[in-house]
């Protein structure tokens, strides 16, 4: 593939932390007498050893990154993700050759067009226009190619009327849209882009969001950093997950990428009941298990994307038969809001599964791109029809839990959460 845009070898970066400590006043005196007997044991014996210089016990060395090191490949688009304080920015940062990493070194091939916080390279004095101008300059282009591509800066960043305002009296909307527009339409061979796009409005983002689409399907480098989890798997063919400045995975499976990330962060997500108590015990119907599995009934880990087959599996005992027998689920959202309910035998009689006794496996498959994005509580139903509860929901059922992250739709414009409470994906015609 030819020699990597990007080379990263052992970068770490290092910051002493001052932890300030509550002392008694000292007197101006006092430091005067102390300074006065130092002087004094320097002239007396001035061939003494100085002290070993230690680390001041007020300060403590941070490593924002430690032992870093990839290949960025030209036209790659690699998603930078990881909790807050993992290191991204301060990676991103020494990419961008805004800080020297304190160990290790980067090899860069090209021209690196950096966002890494609103305004970047911006002068709160000058105009829009004037602005323009600096920051392609500083990003390494010449007069004529800004004036080439300024009319589609200015339009990309809906900024027509404010052009010759100075940019201190922009709202952030105003300024991020035309930082992000020129560092786009410049034409680098890497652009570096960090979670600022979390400042525009819903259609901005999805103008970035495509614009940068645009530019890695050009050919050129993007570097991304982002808690949008969806937007990381619609751009890039590459992710990264950065764990307390180390890296913790690196592949070219996005998605994999993504959920390993998500599975780290909600590992208190349960979606696994057994009834280990054996509290539920009924001869109509007896719950053994309660889970969240595939097609084969082997259990998954949450989140699960919206277009993945899951399976709701119950598994029980049955000691008496009896036709009035109803087995499920209620699905409610994490504001306890009851979304449905589902039964076994919610279709015609015809076509309800065979009751019998001993073991058995109720399963059901959950409605693909259906549910938005966020987290679900299922709770077990079990009943005879009109008679009696065995299991009722809200009250003594046992629950597990759905998350959902990702796979809305193939549309460009489902990158972020959609609004209300579902998220059906409904094909739509026109004649």
């Amino acid at each position: 593939m030819g020699n990597p845009i990007i080379t990263a070898e052992n970068l770490g970066k290092k910051y002493l932390l001052t932890h300030q400590r509550r002392e008694p006043y000292t007197a101006l005196r006092d430091v005067i007498a102390e300074k006065a007997k130092d002087l004094g044991r320097h002239l007396t014996r001035p061939f003494t050893n100085a002290p070993s210089k230690v680390l001041d016990p007020n300060k403590e060395e941070f490593w924002a990154l430690k032992d870093v090191s990839f290949d960025v490949n030209e036209g790659d688009r690699i998603g930078i993700i990881g909790r807050n304080g993992a290191g991204k920015t301060t990676l991103l940062k020494i990419l961008s050759r805004i800080t020297e990493p304190t160990e290790g070194r980067v090899r860069i091939r090209g021209r690196v067009a950096s966002l890494l916080e609103v305004g970047t390279g911006f002068h709160p004095e000058l105009t829009g226009r004037e602005n323009i101008f600096l920051n392609g300059a500083i990003l390494g282009m010449t007069k004529s190619e800004i004036s080439r591509k300024f009319d589609e800066i200015v339009s990309f960043a809906e900024v027509e009327r404010f052009l010759d305002t100075p940019v201190k009296r922009y709202s952030s909307g105003m300024y991020v849209r035309l930082a992000f527009s020129v560092a786009a339409h410049l034409e680098p061979e890497i652009l570096v882009v960090d979670e600022v796009l979390a400042v525009g409005d819903a259609q901005f983002q999805k103008k970035c969001l495509g614009k940068m689409e645009e530019v890695g399907k050009a050919g050129r480098t993007v570097l991304f950093v982002s808690h949008n989890m969806n937007a990381v798997e619609r751009l890039c063919n590459r992710a990264l997950i950065l764990t307390n400045g180390k890296l913790h995975l690196l592949d070219n499976n996005v998605r994999f990428v993504v959920m390993k990330y998500l599975s780290a962060v909600e590992d208190n997500v349960k979606s696994y009941w057994e009834n280990i108590n054996e509290n539920y015990n009924n001869p109509y119907f007896s719950p053994v298990r309660f889970y969240l599995g595939d097609s084969h009934g082997n259990m998954i880990t949450m989140p699960v994307a919206n277009d993945q087959d899951v399976f709701v599996h119950i598994d029980g005992t049955i000691e008496v038969e009896d036709i009035a027998l109803q087995v499920g689920y209620a699905l409610f959202r994490e504001d306890n809001q009851l979304l449905y309910w589902s039964l076994f035998n919610d279709t015609q009689e015809n076509d309800w599964p065979k009751i019998k006794k001993g073991n058995i496996r109720f399963y059901s498959i959950l409605p693909k791109r259906f549910l938005n994005e966020g987290i679900y509580r299922l709770e077990l139903i079990s009943a005879l029809y009109y008679r009696e509860w065995i299991i009722e929901p809200n009250k003594n059922a046992p629950q597990i839990i759905l998350q959902i992250q990702g796979g809305l739709s193939d549309s460009p414009y489902w990158m972020v959460q959609r609004p209300g409470l579902l998220a059906p994906v409904i094909k739509w015609n026109t004649r």
